[in-house]
């Protein structure tokens, strides 16, 4: 862990497995990864491969049985669930394919909410969320809410409201599957330049082999490792 500049994430030998009837299921082996700022690596493998497993892992939803996960230089396995959920909150942004808005809040105020939860003021957070909600393209419509809003609009606001605490590390599930492709290209277009902008790491599931090619390089899982695509 001396390399400079300090990866967002760094996987160091991490195996993951689980119970299944009287014997075990190893998921990952002994993943050993790393997601410098700035870079988006694209994560693609097929379903029960182990790539929800690593995602929980790497975003501290799940711990691992052995080996270690560090966000930023800070090692997270032995943290009790109070500085897991502490470092999650601060340090990483998740995505997933369904954009998980509440519907009786609008654009604005949903990218507001994970600030205020962090204790920012209100207006604080009000002018952070419209300069994240403008740079990707919907500063127009800061005050529709989600059912006003198209798909990738929506997709953009969950993208807006996962780096408005100003991660170091974005985590996102298939975070365009669930879109038509002209609007998953555009979508992905706006994360990139969110990502490059910002300079936070991001690991991206999918299954869309063009999106991936748009990424610094692609990575997959083979027998539980994770390897080089």
């Amino acid at each position: 862990m001396s390399s400079t500049p300090t990866p967002a994430l760094f996987l160091s030998q991490v195996q993951r497995r689980y119970k299944q009837g009287q014997g075990t299921l190893e998921i990952l082996r002994g993943v050993d990864a790393a997601v410098w700022p700035g870079e988006i690596v694209a994560l693609v493998a097929p379903s029960g491969s182990g790539k929800s497993t690593l995602l929980h892992c790497a975003g501290l939803l799940e711990r691992p049985d052995s080996g270690e996960v560090y966000i930023g230089a800070q090692p997270t396995v032995d943290l009790d669930d109070a500085g897991r959920t502490r470092l999650r909150r601060l340090e990483i942004g998740f995505v997933y394919q369904f954009h998980h808005l509440l519907p009786e809040f609008s654009a604005l105020e949903n990218v507001c909410l994970p600030q205020l939860v962090r204790g920012l003021g209100r207006e604080t957070a009000q002018e952070r969320a419209t300069e994240l909600l403008t740079f990707l393209g919907l500063g127009e419509r800061l005050e529709h809410r989600p059912g006003e809003l198209s798909g990738g609009e929506q997709q953009r606001v969950a993208i807006a409201r996962a780096v408005a605490n100003a991660p170091r590390l974005l985590l996102a599930d298939e975070p365009t599957g669930n879109l038509d492709p002209k609007t998953a290209g555009h979508v992905f277009a706006t994360l990139i330049a969110l990502v490059r902008a910002s300079r936070l790491g991001a690991l991206i599931a999918t299954h869309n082999l063009d999106l991936a090619a748009r990424m610094d390089r692609q990575i997959t899982i083979r027998d539980g490792f994770v390897v080089p695509l």
